[in-house]
């Protein structure tokens, strides 16, 4: 079997996973088309189409949103409204994207798109600057830890290509991020509308020596090394066969189905099974109908057992040496989406990995004030807003910090009797209200 080990360093061929976002008519829709077609990832007759409606709209130029706005919805309005996602390829990698809308309303779709984003693109008008959506934004990707912010600072050639203009609104997004806590964020000067500096550098800004967005995107690391991280795995299914019950001669077969959340599974490793705290050892892992002597994160296997334990859906399977300590205290960030306030009392469910318990709402302890980013006392929460607030379970959960692990330290909190998404959640376990500092998003996660 190939190495598990994930290099950071090539990214030729890797899979980078991105999400687009920005304020109403930034031009995230035109800055992906473009991307689509500069890199020569549009089918012919999807062109043909784009072309045709720009004709019939009247347009000078060939409008290329319209190759993400695939709602009728959308294109009527001339907005986006959900998270398309789109998938094209370069010579040098894969890329899954995820252009996610601008409308205050629908900031529950950006939480979405970037929540598994290697990369977030923040689109910037250079002649607006950074506005209040753009904080929102910016805030969700430090609350879900993004690892890479680039901004496309868009509409370049409506201010003539002006250097100090996009110098001005680049000073501006390096001092609200770092008043969020990011450090590493990036500044393209672009004209969506007519590709400079998307695919290929412009000529129209010499004062401009870095690289294209498509560029950036290429050079940046997408993969971790799955070896330094804790083993994982959230259990979906316990597989035994009908056979084996049928037949009392055919050979006993159990096995616990799922995804590695993080980490690397070797046979013979000694691993605890939580919330039980039962340990035992790693005798077999099948995938594909294929025995494999290890697994690595993100891959779905079958872990067999060396001792009979009674496992089901919801429970995790760790690494012996590092085993994390259940809880049914959760402290952590939301983002609410939801229209329904949330108040102290509120019954909800908590959606852990695979497990999901009833809990009840203890305490808010602030939501985030997006002019001037510091937290603020808050008696509930609203939509959009980003808060902290402090959950009693009804059984234990795994809680790890989302700093450590943006899979088993995130979690949703579900409306238990319609079934819909209330927030999306960011654990910070073992941490004190002290540390709900006023000053930067530290207190966040």
């Amino acid at each position: 079997m190939s190495s598990a080990v994930l290099t950071s360093s090539d990214t030729t061929g890797t899979l980078l996973r991105m999400a687009t976002a920005g304020s109403v008519d930034d031009g995230k829709s035109t800055l992906v088309g473009r991307l689509l077609h500069d890199s020569k990832s549009v089918l012919s007759d999807q062109l043909a189409a784009v072309e045709r409606v720009s004709k019939e709209k009247g347009l000078g130029i060939v409008d290329l949103a319209l190759l993400t706005d695939g709602l009728r919805a959308e294109r009527e309005q001339g907005i986006t409204i959900d998270v398309a996602y789109r998938y094209f390829a370069t010579a040098k990698r894969t890329f899954v994207l995820a252009d996610c809308p601008g409308h205050v309303q629908y900031t529950r779709n950006t939480v979405t798109g970037s929540s598994t984003a290697d990369v977030l693109v923040l689109l910037v008008d250079v002649r607006k600057g950074v506005l209040e959506q753009t904080r929102r934004h910016l805030a969700v990707a430090a609350l879900l830890r993004v690892p890479h912010l680039v901004f496309a600072v868009n509409k370049i050639d409506l201010v003539d290509f002006d250097a100090d203009r996009f110098a001005t609104v680049a000073a501006e997004i390096a001092e609200v991020a770092a008043g969020l806590g990011i450090e590493d964020v990036r500044c393209v000067p672009v004209s969506a509308l007519l590709g400079d500096n998307i695919v290929e550098r412009s000529e129209q800004t010499p004062w401009y020596d870095g690289p294209s967005l498509l560029e950036l995107l290429e050079e940046l690391p997408s993969g971790t090394t799955v070896e330094d991280e804790p083993f994982r795995f959230p259990v979906q299914l316990t597989i035994r066969p009908q056979a084996a019950a049928r037949d009392p001669k055919h050979v006993e077969y159990r096995g616990y189905a799922g995804q590695i959340a993080s980490g690397v599974v070797r046979v013979g490793d000694q691993v605890t099974v939580l919330p039980l705290g039962r340990t035992t050892t790693v005798v077999g892992i099948d995938a594909a109908g294929e025995e494999l002597d290890e697994a690595f994160a993100p891959m779905s296997v079958t872990l067999r057992l060396a001792d009979e334990v009674d496992i089901t859906r919801g429970e995790l399977i760790a690494s012996a040496a590092d085993a994390p300590t259940p809880t049914q205290d959760v402290d952590g960030l939301v983002c609410w989406l939801s229209d329904r306030a949330l108040r102290p009392g509120s019954k909800v469910l908590l959606k852990h990995t695979t497990r999901t318990v009833q809990g009840i709402v203890k305490e808010i302890k602030g939501r985030l004030d997006l002019d001037t980013l510091t937290p603020v006392e808050a008696e509930a929460l609203t939509l959009n807003d980003i808060g902290r607030v402090s959950i009693r379970l009804a059984a234990p959960i795994v809680a790890e910090n989302y700093s450590a692990s943006r899979r088993t330290g995130a979690f949703l909190l579900v409306d238990a009797q319609m079934g819909s998404t209330l927030a999306a959640g960011m654990i910070r376990a073992g941490l004190s209200a002290e540390e709900f500092d006023a000053a930067t998003l530290d207190w966040s996660i």
